[in-house]
């Protein structure tokens, strides 16, 4: 007979449930409950992804087959598939929301030192982009999509040092990418690596006020006036020009009225020529072109947890309120 601990209570040992239970406590999730508590419900959901199950059904006869076990593994029992459900649609979301803010907050300092290619700055450097995930509308008549199909977007920052999401914001596939700027808290001194889509001068002038740096694809038909331009650049590079601009659009420059720097760089690679837009005066145009290319890992990022996490079906875990 095994004597040791299972993996997945190995595991679980690294989960700090009073930490959980504090979450819990804030939003009083285990009223009117018995055996069947929120740490339960984690539990069988955290079982649930690591053993990559398809369904909640699929988690209730796994354990049921091996209910001789459960003590062994840290849980108190199995439950069916509908208790598990009403558990997933009754119980408050932000427990969860709370706890996985906490676990990022004691990951993040542990990379804090880690290096990011090619780039030597000390500053921290995120990555903001959404994916996006098909749903049937039929079951989920909240996530409204494009073209009368449902679908939820997950819009993520992501750390560039260690790879690791520091904001999570889930909506429906009609909302779109520029307004989580509304919703993001800018760091000071920090620089935020995004896509065309997040083009919102006034957001992006929220994003400058507060100290922070973007850097930006910039949009093919951006009306602006060259006031400035570096000629110290290496073309040997891909650097085409380093210009200082002011925005002439009647609304983009009441909405950015202080002056923005545009990048061209052209990839060889490719054979595309791109143009960056960043309020960053101090790094220099190489480095800006490296912190941009940096920004293909939150793709990596989002590969990553469509292959691994059990996402796509939900099971019924994700509810929106």
């Amino acid at each position: 007979m095994n004597s040791g601990k299972y993996v997945f209570a190995q595991t679980l040992d690294y989960v700090n449930r009073y930490e959980f239970g504090k979450c819990v406590k804030r939003y009083n999730g285990d009223y009117r409950t018995r055996d069947f508590n929120c740490w339960n419900q984690f539990v069988q959901l955290f079982f649930g992804q690591l053993t990559s199950r398809n369904s909640l059904r699929d988690i209730a006869t796994c354990l049921r087959a091996h209910k001789s076990k459960l003590y062994h593994l840290g849980m108190n029992g199995y439950v069916n598939q509908s208790s598990l459900s009403r558990a997933n649609e009754g119980r408050d979301w932000r427990i969860f929301a709370d706890f996985g803010e906490y676990l990022i907050g004691q990951v993040r300092p542990l990379y804090t030192d880690h290096p990011i290619p090619n780039i030597r700055l000390e500053n921290e450097v995120f990555a903001l982009d959404s994916t996006t995930i098909s749903l049937s509308l039929v079951l989920f008549q909240w996530a409204p999509g494009k073209y009368s199909r449902g679908a939820v977007k997950i819009h993520t920052l992501l750390d560039l040092r260690g790879s690791i999401p520091s904001f999570v914001l889930i909506t429906d596939g009609k909302y779109h990418d520029s307004n989580v700027l509304d919703v993001l808290v800018p760091v000071s001194g920090a620089i935020y690596l995004m896509d065309k889509a997040y083009i919102d001068f006034e957001a992006l002038y929220r994003i400058h006020l507060a100290g922070a740096s973007f850097i930006s694809r910039a949009k093919s038909n951006m009306d602006y006036t060259v006031t400035g331009q570096n000629y110290n650049i290496n073309p040997v590079t891909g650097l085409k020009s380093d210009k200082t601009i002011l925005l002439n659009g009647y609304k983009s420059k009441r909405l950015y009225p202080e002056p923005l720097r545009l990048v061209e760089y052209h990839d060889v690679e490719k054979d595309i020529t791109l143009y960056f837009l960043t309020n960053n005066q101090e790094v220099s145009a190489l480095e800006i072109t490296k912190l941009y290319r940096n920004r293909w890992q939150i793709e990596v990022f989002f590969k990553w947890i469509k292959q691994n996490l059990t996402i796509k079906n939900y099971g019924g875990i994700l509810k929106m309120q």
